[in-house]
This record gives structure tokens, sequence and C-alpha cells, in this order.
């Protein structure tokens, strides 16, 4: 079913996204993630893409498994950046076959040390294009697309990013999940841009446990968002008295607080970024929508 039909029955709600592991040795131990989070009831769940071919095959299995073995409502990533029109064509063929009727449609990044011929397709250059294509090959998929709280790092100016995140929605994308933020001022704020332009599709929050300061540094230098200085410096305490377990917590406690208030104020669901950690989504879940 498509996502965008979901939501408008089923709020607030819940999603999740995982990763495929890149050692399928450790498939195992994903699964049996993805067992223990289903049990919070998630609305969908998505599922990342390797640009370029990187990890497109895991991701087709895997979105599969997750339909047909636990009944799980899929989105498959997609990117476009190093793609030509057919092996989107197939790509989407593919997940016809799996009965996977839902797209997150992204640019991608460029891979590091690529050719400058690796981004050669002209009509495949911006997750518009890709959505346009999309909607060319299979008019009936969902698609979703990317949003950027506090502006695409590579936007040239914050009007121009929200004006961006318009075009792909009439080109045909159904709804927004966003980028990453702690902030949730940077939430209600982008959410005002995109109404004051027209967007009245669902604007999903995306929220991120931290758990860790060196994974959460490396994430935040490769997507720009903005750790608050009163909350880093939390952190950084937590760090020096009581380690990754301090971190854990206060992060934990961070997340929660954050989506309680967003769905207070109206936000549709919680799309969570779970890193494959079923222990921290499941400690954040907990009672989340019931008690909004």
């Amino acid at each position: 079913m498509r996502i965008a039909d979901l939501i408008k029955h089923s709020q607030p709600f819940i999603s999740l996204e995982f990763f495929p592991p890149k050692d399928r040795n450790d498939w195992p131990a994903f699964f049996r993630n993805v067992e223990r989070l289903a049990d919070v009831n998630p609305l969908f769940v998505s599922v990342t893409y390797g640009a370029g071919g990187g990890s497109q095959t895991d991701t087709v299995e895997i979105v599969s498994r997750l339909s047909q073995e636990y009944a799980l409502e899929t989105m498959a990533h997609l990117t476009c950046v190093g793609a030509v029109p057919n092996t989107i064509q197939r790509f989407l063929e593919e997940l016809s076959e799996t009965k996977v009727e839902n797209i997150l449609a992204l640019r991608g990044d460029q891979p590091k040390n690529a050719l400058e011929s690796f981004s050669a397709c002209e009509t495949l250059k911006h997750a518009s294009d890709l959505i346009s294509l999309i909607r060319h090959f299979r008019p009936d998929m969902g698609i979703g697309v990317a949003g950027y709280p506090e502006t695409h790092p590579e936007a040239v100016s914050q009007q121009k990013d929200i004006e961006y995140l318009k075009l792909k929605l009439d080109k045909g994308g159904d709804f927004v999940v966003t980028q990453l933020f702690f902030d949730n001022q940077s939430y209600f704020d982008f959410v005002d841009r995109a109404r004051s332009i027209g967007v009245n599709n669902p604007i999903i929050p995306g929220i991120l446990p931290i758990v860790s300061l060196n994974v959460i540094r490396k994430i935040v230098s490769l997507c720009g968002a903005n750790v608050p200085g009163n909350f880093l410096e939390q952190l950084e305490k937590a760090d020096a008295s009581g380690g990754a377990a301090a971190v854990k917590k206060i992060g934990i406690a961070h997340a929660r607080r954050q989506a309680e208030e967003l769905l207070a104020a109206g936000a549709p669901g919680i799309h969570f970024y779970t890193l494959n950690r079923s222990d921290v989504v499941l400690e954040l879940a907990n009672g989340l929508v019931a008690n909004s």
C-alpha cells in the first residue's frame, strides 16, 4: 500500500530506517533486530541503498524479506547519482516483483574518488529528475522525498532549498522525511517555510538518538546537522564522567523529549534513524504513540 495513504488514517505513528549490513555474515543479527523492532508496530520501514551499486542488490533482497517474512510496509531508498534510466527501471521492476510499493527518491552522494564520468547521465542529476522517471516507469509507486530542516549543505540559500523541496513534490513526491536534527525549532521553522510556499504534503521529522560521540560527530560532518552547544556540552561531560553508557542515556532522553514535543505539536509521526540498534529504539518508542 502507498505510505501516503497509510499516513492519512494512521496518525500519530512511528516509522523506522534500517541500513543493510555490508557483510552478509551480519544478516542474522540484523534480522533479529528487525524482529524485535516489529513489536513497536511501525507504520512503515525504510531501507537505505548504496549509490553506484554498493548495496542495491542487498536492498532488494532485504526489503523483500521485510515485506514477506515480517509483514512490514517497506520503502526502499533509491539514489540517482551514477545511474542511468535503464538501471532505475530494472530496480523498479525488481521491487515490483517483491510487492514493494514505495520508494524514497534521493539524489545520493558521489562516491569518494569517483571519476568525472561517474555522474555522466544528464537526465538524472537531481532527485526531482529521479522522481519524474519513477512516475514515468511506475505511476502507481508511492514516493517519499528528503527534506532538510537546517538547509541542504549544498543549497545556495534557504529559500532555494525549500523551493527545490516543492519541486520534488510537484514532480510526484507524496510526503517528506526530514534529515536528522536536534533542535525541534528547526523542524517547526522548516514546516512553516514549506507551508508558506504551498507545500501541503505530510512532513515527517527524522530523529536520531545519540549513543556515541564518535558516531554522531561523523554523521553530523556528513549531513550538516547542528548539535546545540548546551546539548553537546552535556554529552561531552557525560562521556568524560561515565563513558559510552552515560552518553547513551542522555542521547536517548533527548531524542525522547524531541519526539514527545513534535507529536504534541502536531507532527504526523516520528521517523527513527535506528542505526540497526533495537535496544535503543525499543526504549525510545515505549508508549510514545500511546502517550501522544
